[in-house]
């Protein structure tokens, strides 16, 4: 069966499909099979990206490895039975469309609750959360007292992991590996730095997640969304000479594909 990986958080802005897009990609270039769906049905970021990317190596007559894009089915609603849901039938069938044919599944979720993010929630065998680093954005899954030094209660989105994994524990699954991603984190080792790392280490023992490196703020990541390019394919291109900011993306991309730890996978790319 194909590894689900679902990127998921409920707040807009954390990086969630530049982190889908070069993980998927990243897993391609490795000769993986990587299937990609689009939860954000309204904004469609990743399905945005990738129909990008098919037509800048069509109008350039490229052949670079590539995850392949499914939308959701659509359902005719009068085949449903009482009680079903619309959403959960086009989710189940997209995926079963894409299992056969693929190692990975790669799921992006929206920034927000969603009854198609609760669904996928509960299919991922690794959930990677990108979080920038703030407590603005760390509120979504904690709330701490006014120091920012001690967590007093989890908050709306780790209440939905964990009913994600209870139920998955239901079903006899194995447990989701949780991996937050801290993105945008400042070079330099500021309070604000530092007591977000403290109370990080200390939810995670709390609610079960592991925690990994990210990308830093860079210029990069915007201008490669509208030709569907990833840092990886810079070369391919013709990018030659990269700067000193480009390589340490790459850097970033290889240490965070390396502490997914995903089943079969390297960092050797």
């Amino acid at each position: 069966m194909a590894h689900i990986i679902v990127v998921g958080n409920e707040k807009g802005g954390a990086g969630k499909s530049t982190v889908s897009m070069h993980v998927a990609t990243a897993l391609a270039r490795m000769g993986h099979k990587v299937g990609t769906l689009d939860l954000d049905l309204r904004q469609k970021t990743l399905g945005r990206y990738m129909t990008n990317r098919q037509s800048y190596l069509s109008k350039e007559g490229l052949d670079l490895p590539t995850p392949t894009y499914h939308e959701l089915p659509e359902i005719d609603q009068a085949s449903l039975q009482p009680g079903e849901n619309v959403y959960d039938h086009r989710l189940s069938m997209a995926v079963a469309g894409l299992e056969p044919d693929s190692d990975f599944i790669l799921i992006d979720c929206p920034g927000s609750h969603t009854r198609l993010s609760q669904v996928a929630h509960s299919l991922a065998d690794t959930l990677i959360t990108p979080l920038n680093d703030s407590f603005i954005d760390f509120d979504l899954l904690a709330h701490v007292d006014i120091d920012g030094e001690d967590i007093t209660s989890p908050s709306v989105y780790s209440e939905m992991v964990w009913n994600a994994r209870q139920l998955r524990a239901q079903a006899g699954l194995s447990p989701i590996d949780w991996i937050v991603v801290r993105n945008r984190m400042g070079a330099q080792a500021m309070v604000n730095k530092e007591k977000m790392t403290r109370v990080i280490d200390k939810l995670s023992k709390r609610i079960g997640f592991r925690t990994a490196p990210g990308f830093n703020e860079r210029v990069i990541f915007r201008e490669l969304f509208p030709r569907g390019l990833t840092l990886l394919d810079l070369r391919d291109i013709g990018v030659k000479g990269l700067n000193i900011s480009n390589i340490a993306a790459r850097q970033e991309l290889r240490d965070l594909i390396r502490a997914l730890d995903l089943p079969g996978v390297s960092a050797d790319f």
